[in-house]
Parts: structure tokens; C-alpha cells; sequence
């Protein structure tokens, strides 16, 4: 059986008027709820699931074939066939070793089955590295949506052991769910009609609302386009506003300098920054790669807590009691500068203390605090080193024809399943 797995592009523009490069402005009157691991997400992302009754939109970067992913593909087939409209689009890195069967089981249901970018491997070594799809977005019915950094896997889930791992996503019910909605269609390639509740903006709004009323969210991405400092610009701006206090918890840390000079500079200024890093890692190199940075983080006072009971896949953060933001984005160079990024950006005092409180349990009860040194050895080093990685690896896939700089193009792609 013949199945067609279409190769989306999301690095470029679709037909309609070059419209993509869209700015998403600040939505008031958002229900956002935290939900923390797989036990907490998955349930309510399900139960939205089998209860959709027009659309199903959803985008990942791993979906595995494991009880998870075979839950979700019994979900998906189903609301498929009671005549749901299901559009899934998967990542041709982290979705790679999907079989045939697994996929040809959702499209034989209706489910338009999508991969960005996928490559077959050579010498057994997978080549798409770079650029990749990496956002984590469920939208139901344009009535809720979903967006963190949990993917549809079951090392989110407890039970799968010392590997299981920490993260976060949000629900979101309100008019940001517009947003949500128009930005998933618009990145899949459908046909995008612009609804009530949806306005097109025409000036790139402050990543801080003038208002600092409950419930404000806007949507935020990154791309290879005009958006590919967004989410990095909301960080570093929320950062100069601080005035109390600052929590990062980022399972890969390796920013830019300016990143790192606003994170110094707030605790110059007597911000309590504090940041929450990766004790057991899942890539070890990202583990050493933020620890080339604690002595110049360290020596102005910023706390750093590496979280040890198992490895953090977090990418969240909070500055004063009513700025938050959860999504797909690390802070490092491939999500700062090559992969397809989403973040939500949240004013909201309930929902910071509540994130609060759980990184604050985090910290407390299973990190442990990297001391200061009284005389930081080789931080000048270790920054001069770490500014030349981090700008070699955002110029050099640009740079080089043979890495993956490339703009995929729509294109049918066949594979093969057996009965």
C-alpha cells in the first residue's frame, strides 16, 4: 500500500500575498491553566481530543511508537473517521523512525498526515540535524489549544523511570485561541480564512502589554524569515523590566550575549535571578556547555540550581508576579537560531504564581545550588569561547551549502507499508 506523506515547508511564505509573516499581538480574557508532565498533559489533551467535533490541528516535533503515540494515533483515527478534519505535522528528525504501518493507519482514516523535512539515512546516521520543526502546538475546534514542550512520548510520564523527564505546557481557552488557530493552519499549508476574533497586525507589537490586567496572552514564534529573533527580543526585554524577580528554567542553556548580559545586568540591579539547569541530562554536552557560563552568571549573583532527581525539558520562565512564558524554544543556538520555534507570553498573576510555586518546589526539593567562587577562574575564557560557539553554530549552516540551509518545497513523499 502506497500512503502520501506530504513535505511541508515552514521556512517560506505560502501563496496567499506573502501573508505568513504575520505579528500576533496581545489577547485579553485567557484562561490558561499549567500543566506539568505527561501525566497532567496528555489526559487533558485527549479528553480534548475525543471530544473535537470540526478540527483537529496538531504539531510535534517526537511522536514515538509507544503507548503514547499508539493512544494518540487510536484518537486520532478515530475522530478521523466520525469526520473530524485532522491535520498532523511531524518533524522528519524527530519523527524519523516512525514506521510505514503506524503512518499508513492514519491516513487509511482520513488524517492528512504531514512531515517537515524528512531524510532517509546515510551510512545509518540520520543528515536533517538542523532546522527543525520543533514546535509542540494542539489546537481542538478553534476552542482550545495547547502549546509547552511536551512532545508525544512516554519518557514525559513518570512510570518510564530515571529518564522520565520534567516539563511543562499550558491550555488555553479565549480569544488567543484565534491566534493559535490561524498560526497552526497557516503553518500546515492549509487554507487560511481570516475569522472573527482574528486581525491581521501591521506593527510588531511590545513583547510587554501595556496593560497589566489578567489574562493577557500573545503568541510568539521563530522562524528562518523576519520573525528570528522574536522570542529571544521577549526575553531580553522582560528581563530590562525586571524589577523583583526572575526564574529560567531551560533545559538547554547556551544563549547569546546579549541574553546573557540582560540576565547579569537584572541581578546587578538587585533582581533576585535565579536560574534552573539541567544536573542529569539527557545530552550530556548541553550540560557542559551551560557550565562554560556560571562563573560570569555567578560572580554578579545569579543563583543557578541544577535539577538532578532526572533530566529537565523545561523551557519556561517568569519575571516579577505577572509575566510568564512557556513553549518549544530553549535557550540555545539551535532554537535561537535554526529551529521553528513557538512560545506563549502570558500576563497573568494567578498563572505566574502557580509556575512560580512549582519551580520553587523544583529547586528546593531537588536541585542543588552551584556555589559561588570566590575568585571565578577562566570566566573570561569560558565567555569568549562560549560567544565564538554560539555565533559559529548561528552563521555556519548559512554559510555552507552542504548542511541543511535549505528551503524544503511542498513535495509528495511515498514510503511503503505492508499489510
Amino acid at each position: 500500500m502506497n500512503i502520501a506523506v506530504e513535505h511541508i515547508a515552514t521556512d517560506q511564505p505560502p501563496d496567499e500575498a506573502k501573508a505568513r509573516d504575520l505579528d500576533y499581538g496581545w489577547q485579553s480574557g485567557n484562561q490558561v491553566q499549567l500543566l506539568e508532565n505527561g501525566e497532567a498533559y496528555f489526559p487533558r489533551v485527549f479528553d480534548a481530543m475525543r471530544a473535537a467535533q470540526r478540527e483537529i490541528l496538531l504539531e510535534t516535533f517526537i511522536l514515538f511508537e509507544d503507548k503514547v503515540g499508539h493512544e494518540l494515533q487510536g484518537i486520532l483515527i478515530e475522530a478521523a473517521q466520525r469526520g473530524v478534519k485532522v491535520v498532523v505535522s511531524l518533524d522528519g528528525f524527530g519523527c524519523g523512525e516512525l514506521s510505514a504501518a503506524f503512518l499508513a493507519a492514519l491516513a487509511d482514516a482520513g488524517v492528512m498526515v504531514q512531515m517537515f523535512d524528512p531524510a532517509s539515512k546515510t551510512l545509518g546516521i540520520r543528515t536533517n540535524w538542523f532546522r527543525r520543526l520543533h514546535r509542540k502546538i494542539v489546537v481542538v475546534d478553534a476552542e482550545v489549544a495547547f502549546i509547552g514542550g511536551i512532545n508525544f512520548s512516554a519518557d514525559h510520564l513518570g512510570d518510564f523511570g530515571p529518564e522520565a523527564k520534567q516539563d511543562y505546557s499550558v491550555q488555553v481557552t479565549g480569544p488567543a485561541v484565534a491566534d493559535l488557530h490561524h498560526f497552526a493552519l497557516a503553518q500546515s499549508g492549509r487554507q487560511v480564512r481570516t475569522r472573527r476574533g482574528w486581525r491581521r497586525r501591521q506593527q510588531r507589537p511590545s513583547p510587554w502589554a501595556t496593560d497589566s490586567g489578567e489574562g493577557l496572552v500573545r503568541l510568539i514564534y521563530r522562524d528562518n524569515l523576519q520573525h528570528r529573533d522574536d522570542i529571544e527580543e521577549a526575553y531580553i526585554y522582560a528581563l530590562s523590566k525586571a524589577k523583583k524577580r526572575a526564574v529560567i528554567a531551560n533545559a538547554y542553556f547556551f544563549p547569546g550575549y546579549r541574553l546573557l548580559r540582560e540576565i547579569r545586568n537584572a541581578a546587578r540591579r538587585g533582581v533576585q535571578v535565579q536560574l534552573i539547569m539541567q544536573g542529569q541530562p539527557d545530552v550530556l554536552l548541553a550540560k557542559l556547555a551551560a557550565r562554560m557560563l556560571y562563573d560570569y552568571l555567578l560572580k554578579d549573583g545569579v543563583v543557578i540550581h541544577e535539577y538532578c532527581q532526572r533530566p529537565l525539558h523545561g523551557k519556561v520562565a517568569l519575571v516579577d508576579d505577572d509575566w510568564s512564558t512557556v513553549g518549544s524554544s530553549n535557550l540555545d543556538p539551535l532554537s535561537l537560531a535554526l529551529n521553528l520555534e513557538a512560545n506563549v507570553l502570558i500576563r497573568d498573576r494567578a498563572f505566574n504564581q502557580q509556575l512560580y510555586d512549582s519551580l520553587e518546589t523544583l529547586s528546593k526539593n531537588h536541585c542543588q545550588v552551584i556555589p559561588a567562587k570566590q575568585k571565578p577562574r577562566l570566566w573570561l575564557w569560558r565567555l569568549t569561547v562560549g560567544f565564538l560557539v554560539f555565533h559559529v553554530m548561528r552563521h555556519f549552516p548559512a554559510l555552507t551549502g552542504w548542511l541543511p540551509a535549505h528551503k524544503p518545497r511542498l513535495k509528495p513523499f511515498e514510503s511503503q507499508a505492508h499489510d
